[in-house]
């Protein structure tokens, strides 16, 4: 790659780093506002369903969210309340004489919020239907199940906003964009990330490779914290595997990234019916949220360099900005794991 658009895409790389470092230093007070709240309903007699209903908690406040169910549904039991670290947990049993398809819920207080509500509808004849309720229409019509175009675009726009959402997936993207030396280089690196990460997110979802989440979510940040140090030695004129073969590692820490993404997509709950094709549109939507972050860097790196004069050491500072905020969600991630 052309050390004048290297120079240029460095300097993209500092504004973005330097928004993404004030964004983390209020991670801790948003990141549960945005963490979709989670309803899931199994029918476990010919009328009777037991009700798990999670919302997300903000500073030992949880989110203003109410369920409201349509006359012909009743309340059997509970509902009985579990307060977690980041979440409350209602437990209830609910009986709908006339069955459940069709009926009404409501999520009162959620059109305040900036919050989605993802829904699991389980019958007893083994049909998984997954909704996502956003705020502007805070309500679901039970459906006996989701059509093949509701699947692919549920699916595919959650993995676009994942990685959109996802800073830490981006800001390893970016330190990778900012390491590699060619155009054909950033393709392989970028082409082996992906393909890493969607081995480890495939057998994740599917259950054949399980690793616990917190530990996970640390060495995600760690990762961010290396490439940047490695940008750092690029610059003193040093050399490491990174540095010569950018896409060897990329694809190391892609597996890595892949659990992230496994635990995402849990989550939301894959339809029983339809999981290769949500499991596929996830990880389509996750390649077309990550190129789309690719294009933005890449053409404000060509507008840049049409109006403003980027300093040389301005990669070097992008290092160094980089680190500092995945050092900062390393040990913010350690302390709720660990302390």
């Amino acid at each position: 790659m052309n050390p004048v658009i290297r120079s240029w895409l460095a300097g993209a790389g500092l504004l973005l780093a330097l928004v993404m470092s004030n964004f983390a230093m209020f991670s801790s007070a948003s990141a549960h506002e945005v963490r979709p709240a989670y309803l899931q309903i199994d029918q476990v007699g010919e009328h009777r369903f037991n009700v798990l209903w999670r919302t997300p908690v903000l500073s030992g406040t949880r989110l203003p969210v109410m369920l409201r169910y349509s006359d012909g549904i009743q309340v059997v039991t509970g509902p009985a309340e579990r307060l977690l670290s980041d979440s409350m947990v209602e437990r209830s049993v609910i009986e709908a004489p006339d069955g459940l398809l069709g009926q009404r819920i409501t999520f009162f207080g959620l059109q305040a919020t900036i919050t989605d509500v993802m829904v699991r509808v389980k019958l007893d004849d083994g049909t998984v239907t997954t909704t996502l309720v956003r705020p502007s229409q805070p309500w679901i019509e039970v459906k006996a199940q989701d059509s093949v175009f509701q699947v692919v675009k549920l699916f595919v726009v959650e993995g676009i906003e994942h990685i959109l959402f996802g800073f830490d997936h981006l800001l390893f993207v970016l330190a990778l964009m900012l390491i590699v030396r060619t155009l054909r280089t950033l393709l392989l690196t970028i082409t082996a990330f992906t393909a890493a990460h969607s081995i480890t997110l495939t057998f994740a979802t599917l259950g054949w490779v399980s690793l616990p989440s917190g530990p996970v979510e640390i060495m995600i940040a760690f990762s961010i914290v290396l490439i940047a140090a490695e940008i750092v030695a690029m610059k003193r004129g040093q050399t490491s595997l990174t540095i010569t073969y950018p896409w060897v590692v990329a694809f190391a820490f892609g597996l890595l990234h892949g659990f992230g993404f496994a635990g995402a997509l849990s989550e939301l709950g894959l339809p029983q019916n339809d999981i290769p094709l949500a499991l596929l549109c996830f990880n389509v939507g996750v390649e077309i949220g990550q190129l789309m972050f690719v294009a933005v860097i890449l053409a404000v790196t060509a507008l840049l360099r049409r109006f403003l004069q980027i300093p040389p050491k301005a990669i070097l500072a992008s290092a160094y900005c980089i680190g500092t905020v995945a050092a900062f969600w390393t040990l913010e991630r350690i302390q709720s794991t660990f302390i």
